[in-house]
């Protein structure tokens, strides 16, 4: 007999970067990309999991490198909030070609194209049964997309932030270029901090700690890994 494993969460907050849409082209959106995130969600979802995400800009602009370039700070960093909206709509559109219903909201006004961010309708949104992507930072400069994720996943009052990666987890030091990198399973939000690891930013990481919210870093590269966790597979590195 086999018994039917059911979810560890019911409601989570899945935090992608720009970069995981770009795939091998370096650059840009590439849709098979795309459609490969939104299977995994859609999978997810079929669960009866309530799914919201935060997506980066990466892939298209990063303000932090342009201002180091000379452009004005606040700028940059309005102009990477629009790369994140433009990831919003092609995984949305993703999302919609594999049946799944969203809602983008954004905390920058774009009317024509989605919703203006409301904690309360972001809510309904999800116990309808819609995946809510979030996109715009938190409409300010300065703030990254990784406390754009811990503020809103504590607004929504999901249970997890899972942070997709290229890597399995967090490890001591880079794995590509140290073959003595260790991965650590488990982690206290204090030791990322104290280590300076590069998991979420300072801000985001304290942010969880004083809510409480734990976070699971993963490598979303592998086909299902999403569920996995979802799940309560032991895979990844979990920060509480």
């Amino acid at each position: 007999m086999v018994t039917k494993k059911t979810p560890v969460f019911k409601r989570i907050l899945l935090k992608l970067t720009g970069e995981s849409l770009q795939g091998h082209r370096g650059y840009g959106v590439d849709l098979e990309v795309a459609r490969s995130i939104a299977r995994q969600i859609k999978e997810v979802k079929e669960l009866g999991v309530e799914l919201a995400c935060v997506i980066g800009g990466g892939n298209i602009f990063r303000g932090r490198e342009a201002a180091q370039e000379g452009m004005d700070r606040a700028t940059a960093d309005y102009i990477g909030m629009l790369a994140t909206v433009i990831n919003a709509i092609a995984l949305q559109d993703a999302l919609e070609q594999e049946g799944v219903y969203t809602r983008v909201q954004t905390a920058i006004e774009i009317q024509q194209l989605a919703e203006t961010y409301i904690r309360r309708r972001a809510i309904r949104h999800l116990e309808k049964g819609r995946v809510v992507i979030f996109a715009g930072g938190t409409g300010n400069p300065y703030f990254t997309t990784d406390t754009a994720a811990a503020l809103r996943a504590i607004e929504i009052d999901a249970e997890v932030i899972l942070k997709a990666t290229k890597v399995d987890g967090v490890y001591s030091s880079d794995p590509k270029k140290d073959a003595r990198a260790r991965k650590f399973n488990r982690l206290r939000y204090l030791d990322v901090l104290k280590k300076r690891l590069q998991v979420m930013d300072a801000t985001a990481i304290s942010l969880c700690m004083d809510h409480h919210l734990p976070i699971i870093i993963f490598n979303l590269m592998r086909a299902g890994n999403i569920k996995r966790v979802v799940l309560g597979e032991n895979i990844g590195t979990k920060i509480t």
